[in-house]
């Protein structure tokens, strides 16, 4: 059995769009009808017209999907490929940290669960942050879940405070400055791209400081040839996709995320021909997320 064609077919069969991140198998990002980071995936989501939306990624941007596609089957081919940072923020510690700092916006990283987006005004994405920041208003930020995103959004509002989250992705967070500038020893020319989930020490000495779809927009326009990739290997496919003339160097030669890379053909085909793994979340909680997910789209789109 061609378990490509097979998932082609029941693709067609079940009015089915495939999604998949940028940190995904090779073969899985081939497969699928839309790659991208999480700020496009989430707008093709909501925007699609297919009933079924297959998410192949890790769990909080299946969630993110349904709440702002409440009537789509949204269905995950590996329901326990989560996010370890996403986990490192709870509802509770939240709503503690809320009631300690009451004139504060909360702002979430999408890389948060439903329910702590529930309780947060906005949720913003890495190629987003920036912008939506400068849509708020208010002097006093609570931002989680991740320090080292917050940490670099601080450093473009002076003016403002912000009380970060002790949360982070433990892939870019491994990421050392000794690695880079190994590698930069060997490759001179090489321009270092930083994912902004990584240290200050490292984002102090890259070229560019960006999302994923930043970082492969970076390296696609760049007449450079060489170039030191600060993220999840993933990222490699679409990078020599569009730039195969071009030679890409990984610090530590391995940065991979392990629940990123459980979505398999397997478990893909499986997924669609038992329309299984599908996605819930609980009314009120989805209610309340929706609010923070409608806003980052918006506030995301005003004075780009």
């Amino acid at each position: 059995m061609n378990l490509k064609e097979e998932i082609l077919k029941l693709k067609k069969e079940r009015n089915a769009i495939i999604l998949a991140h940028y940190y995904q198998p090779a073969n899985i990002q081939e497969l699928a009808d839309v790659v991208g980071d999480s700020y496009y995936l989430s707008e093709v989501a909501r925007d699609s017209k297919e009933n079924v939306i297959v998410f192949c990624g890790v769990r909080f941007m299946a969630e993110s999907t349904k709440i702002l596609s409440p009537k789509k089957k949204v269905l995950m081919p590996v329901l326990d490929a989560g996010c370890v940072m996403a986990d490192m923020a709870s509802e509770e510690e939240l709503i503690k940290l809320k009631e300690k700092y009451p004139n504060a916006s909360t702002v979430c990283y999408i890389n948060s669960t439903a329910k702590v987006k529930s309780h947060c005004d906005v949720a913003v994405t890495s190629s987003s942050a920036l912008n939506i920041l400068r849509n708020i208003d208010n002097e006093q930020i609570i931002f989680l879940p991740d320090k080292n995103l917050g940490g670099y959004i601080s450093e473009f509002f002076k003016g403002k405070e912000f009380i970060l989250w002790d949360g982070y992705c433990k892939y870019h967070n491994n990421i050392n400055k000794d690695q880079i500038l190994n590698l930069k020893n060997k490759h001179e020319n090489a321009k270092i791209l930083v994912h902004p989930e990584c240290k200050k020490e490292v984002r102090d000495i890259a070229d560019y400081v960006g999302s994923t779809s930043g970082i492969i927009s970076y390296a696609t326009k760049s007449e450079n040839i060489e170039f030191i990739i600060a993220t999840e290997e993933g990222i490699l496919h679409e990078l020599k996709k569009r730039n195969p003339d071009k030679k890409f160097f990984i610090p530590g030669e391995t940065i991979c995320c392990i629940d990123m890379k459980k979505t398999t053909l397997e478990n893909l085909y499986d997924t669609l021909l038992n329309m299984k793994n599908e996605i819930f979340v609980e009314d009120d909680v989805a209610k309340n997320a929706l609010r923070c997910l409608e806003n980052m789209h918006c506030l995301a789109k005003e004075n780009v």
